[in-house]
């Protein structure tokens, strides 16, 4: 009876029912919270990127769509600087000059970083960690620097590389002021320059390939060359998507050394684009121009780096 009773009396508000879910708001007052304090953290590089990056970009391509020189009040002309920039002739022959810059200068700083990364990156190699700083070294200074020195060592009346030439009986030429020897001697700066970081980027890429692989290709009986091309190159794909887009980027932002040695020529033999811009945005005062120029630079920069990443991933599917 009493059990009974108990059993008959109504059970508690809530009592033998599923617990409810509590209502979100905690849950979404805590996101929005969380948000806030993001934003927050990230206001001041944002407020920098507006203020140094993205404003300017936007003021340059507004500049380049009129006739500003810097000194008048712009008048917009719509995209007759563009039009310009793909028909004027020194402006053509500056990009013909950075295609060559970039074409020449790409694959011989990526063959050469390579060769001395597998070469430093042996175990048995006496001293290796002083020998990558030494190599690495001529990276830490600027290429105004290098530019400046190369300059002097290659002058044909004081410089000592001429001098020693000729003591072995070769008298070289006037490197920098021949139409012929220019791009190649300035190329070649560039390669001397930064070729230790792609390297560091190579030996990084390389000790990231298990050993395992070598060992078993070692068994199989390949040879150098073959573990090389079947172990070492596929192992360094993505290394080398990421080099061949920062080599090319550097090329065709080249300035520097084309500034310090040549100033474009002789006979605008390297002028290149970055270098004709500066020419048209403070020697002849069209801002308008320079800015178009500019932006020809980026699209072309921009084309380039989306190829070659759709071919790597294009690569990468087909292995999987």
């Amino acid at each position: 009876m009493t059990t009974n009773a108990v059993l008959d009396q109504p059970a508690p508000d809530g009592a033998g029912q599923a617990p409810q879910k509590r209502r979100s708001g905690r849950t979404y007052n805590f996101q929005r919270h969380a948000n806030r304090t993001g934003w927050l953290f990230a206001a001041p590089g944002l407020a920098i990127l507006l203020a140094f990056v993205f404003f300017p970009a936007g003021y340059a391509f507004w500049i380049s769509l009129t006739d500003s020189s810097g000194l008048n009040k712009p008048t917009f002309i719509g995209l007759d600087n563009y039009v310009e920039a793909f028909t004027d002739a020194d402006s053509l022959n500056a990009i013909w000059n950075t295609v060559v810059y970039a074409v020449a200068y790409t694959p011989i700083v990526i063959a050469v970083a390579l060769f001395l990364a597998i070469f430093l990156n042996r175990k048995d190699l006496f001293a290796r960690g002083a020998q990558r700083t030494l190599i690495f070294m001529p990276f830490i200074i600027s290429m105004a620097v290098a530019a400046l020195a190369w300059s002097f060592i290659i002058n044909p009346n004081t410089g000592l590389m001429p001098y020693w030439f000729s003591k072995i009986g070769i008298n070289l030429p006037d490197l920098l002021n021949d139409a012929t020897w220019a791009m190649p001697t300035v190329i070649f700066v560039a390669v001397w320059k930064n070729f230790g970081y792609f390297m560091v980027i190579f030996i990084a890429g390389l000790q990231g390939i298990p050993g395992d692989q070598y060992e078993a290709a070692s068994l199989d009986g390949a040879n150098a060359w073959q573990q090389f091309r079947n172990v070492t190159l596929p192992g360094l794909r993505p290394t080398m998507t990421y080099v061949i887009i920062v080599a090319v980027n550097t090329a065709f932002q080249t300035f520097d050394q084309i500034y310090i040695m040549t100033n474009g020529g002789p006979l605008r033999s390297t002028e290149t684009i970055v270098y004709r811009v500066y020419v048209e945005g403070f020697s002849n005062f069209n801002q308008g121009y320079a800015s178009a120029l500019s932006f020809v630079l980026m699209a072309i920069t921009l084309t380039i780096g989306l190829i070659q990443l759709s071919i790597s991933r294009k690569q990468e599917r087909d292995l999987v």
